[in-house]
């Protein structure tokens, strides 16, 4: 006799689905969310020097530099659109427009052999990369938690965990546009803990310490997220002239610390330095990596604020017990 398929079965399935979907849309945030603020920062750059033409001090340089950008801004009104959803995706080389078919999550990279239909192209492996980690990480985020709204939460979090990863390692940015809205969300869900509890409790015994839930942790753990690593970052500048990490560090631990407390920060803060050396060491000897070259550090808080969201009781325990 053939069972039905319970719907807690079917969940996480439904969420893996949903997760390779939203990876292939991570994959043209990746790629176009960098270029969209280069584009808006280098219209603002003609905007501050046009301003500061027009100061009585300004040097002649500045004005005779205004007045030769003409071209230069009239050339970024008339580019063409280009947003998260315009133009359609192509092939950078040859053009050639991606049909829906060829648009399958995994399943077109598979079936095109990682080559474009239209030239031949080579197709990166990090499309199917990001669609395989984000339907997994769906998949097992469903299966975990369940059909609650701590599901939709801790989705949402580790969907921007992947963004932030990639984008990171291919700008060495970390944008404002991603770390912010995280941080205001992860204080929203704190707001409203008694909504998502499984996100941050379970059944079984309490830890030594209280993880979080409650919007004081939030807001500690967002503070003290940022000032620790402000604080590493000036220490070591003032110590060797040269700067450790980049301000968007900064944001995005403080955006791990607002959805999971103060209590977070210790055991994401360990996990990612561990991992960041291991790899960095790792690229120095196996890949002859230039030590003065840097290494974001972005993608390995991300992966430790992910690990945490799934064992930060047993974690906390063990840091704090």
């Amino acid at each position: 006799m053939l069972e039905t398929v319970s719907a807690p079965s079917l969940f996480p399935w439904l969420a893996l689905l949903l997760g390779l979907m939203v990876g292939s849309f991570l994959n043209v945030v990746v790629h176009r969310l960098p270029r969209m603020l280069s584009r808006e920062w280098r219209s603002q750059a003609l905007d501050v020097i046009g301003e500061w033409a027009q100061e009585g001090d300004a040097p002649g340089a500045v004005r005779r530099s205004a007045g030769a950008l003409g071209d230069v801004r009239q050339s970024l009104r008339e580019a063409p659109r280009f947003n998260l959803g315009v133009p359609r995706s192509a092939c950078p080389r040859c053009g050639y427009k991606i049909t829906a078919l060829q648009n399958i999550p995994v399943v077109s990279w598979l079936w095109l052999r990682g080559r474009c239909k239209g030239c031949g192209a080579a197709i990166s492996r990090r499309y199917p990369v990001v669609e395989g980690i984000t339907g997994m990480l769906s998949g097992y985020i469903a299966w975990r938690f369940g059909f609650s709204l701590a599901t939709a939460a801790a989705l949402v979090f580790c969907w921007a965990m992947i963004a932030a990863t990639f984008i990171d390692l291919d700008t060495m940015y970390l944008p404002d546009d991603i770390t912010l809205p995280l941080l205001w969300l992860g204080l929203l869900v704190n707001l409203a803990a008694g909504a998502v509890p499984d996100l941050f409790f379970s059944a079984d015994a309490q830890p030594p310490l209280p993880l979080p839930g409650r919007l004081d942790y939030a807001v500690i753990g967002a503070a003290a997220g940022y000032l620790s690593l402000w604080s590493v970052y000036w220490t070591f500048k003032l110590v060797t002239g040269k700067e450790g990490m980049g301000f968007g560090d900064f944001k995005l631990l403080a955006a791990i610390g607002a959805w999971f407390g103060w209590v977070s920060l210790l055991p994401v803060v360990l996990i990612s330095s561990m991992v960041g050396a291991l790899i960095g060491i790792s690229l120095i000897l196996l890949r002859k990596h230039a030590r003065e070259k840097p290494i974001p550090f972005g993608p390995y808080l991300a992966s430790a604020g992910l690990i945490h969201m799934f064992f930060g009781r047993q974690l906390a325990a063990y840091v704090f017990g």
